[in-house]
C-alpha cells in the first residue's frame, strides 16, 4: 500500500505550507505528495491528474480538508465516489476524522461517512456563497460611497487636438506626439480612435 497527501491551493499567491506540514507528521513522502495551485472550480489539474493516474486500490489518500477536493458540493461528492467507488482507495480527512474510509466498513459506518460527506460538503460550498454574496455587497456599497476600483482614468492634456492635428499634417513626428502628450503609444491610439469618432 502507498500512501499520497495530495495539496491544493487556489492561487500562486498562498502558501501550501500548512497543508505540508500536515502531511509530513503523517510521514508521507515527499515523492507521494502532489500539489496545485489553481481554482477549485474545475479539475483540470495536472498534478491531480498525475495522481489519479499513479494511485492505486488498497492505496491512501490525505487530505487537509474536504473543500480540497473541490469547490462545489456536486463535484466535491462526485470526486469522493471516483476515489471510493471506481479507483477503489481510502481517504483520510485529517480535519475531519470520521472522514476515514478505514474505519467502519460495515454499512452503517459507510452510510455515516456518507452522510457526514454531505453535510460537509454542502456546508463548505454555502459557505463559499455567502463569501461571494458578502463580497459584492462590499464592493457595491464602497461603490455606493464613491469608491472607485480599478486603474484612474488618465486625463487628456488640453492641446490634445492640436498635438493630433499636427501629426497628422505631419507637421510633427509622433514619438514627440507622444512625449508633448504624456501618453503610452496604446492609449494615445484608444483616445485617437475616440477623438475620431466624436468629429
Amino acid at each position: 500500500m502507498e500512501i499520497y497527501g495530495y495539496v491544493r491551493v487556489s492561487s500562486m499567491e498562498q502558501n501550501e505550507a500548512r497543508q505540508m506540514k500536515a502531511f509530513e507528521e503523517q510521514c508521507i513522502s515527499t515523492s507521494n505528495i502532489f500539489t496545485d495551485k489553481q481554482s477549485g472550480n474545475d479539475f483540470d489539474r495536472p498534478q491531480y491528474k498525475m495522481l489519479l493516474e499513479k494511485i492505486k486500490p488498497g492505496d491512501l489518500l490525505y487530505i487537509t480538508s474536504i473543500d480540497r477536493l473541490g469547490r462545489n458540493y456536486e463535484e466535491i461528492l462526485n470526486q469522493w465516489r471516483i476515489l471510493t467507488k471506481e479507483l477503489y482507495i481510502d481517504i483520510a480527512v485529517l480535519s475531519m476524522p470520521l472522514l476515514d474510509t478505514r474505519l467502519n466498513k460495515d454499512l452503517m459506518g459507510t452510510f455515516i461517512a456518507d452522510l457526514v460527506l454531505q453535510i460537509l460538503s454542502f456546508v463548505a460550498h454555502s459557505e463559499r456563497d455567502n463569501i461571494k454574496s458578502r463580497q459584492a455587497e462590499g464592493i457595491a456599497a464602497a461603490k455606493a460611497r464613491g469608491v472607485r476600483f480599478g486603474r484612474p482614468k488618465i486625463k487628456l492634456p488640453d492641446n490634445f487636438d492640436e498635438l493630433v492635428s499636427k501629426w497628422e499634417s505631419g507637421k510633427i513626428k509622433f514619438p514627440e506626439v507622444l512625449a508633448k502628450s504624456g501618453l503610452k503609444q496604446a492609449t494615445f491610439y484608444k483616445h485617437l480612435r475616440e477623438h475620431r469618432e466624436s468629429r
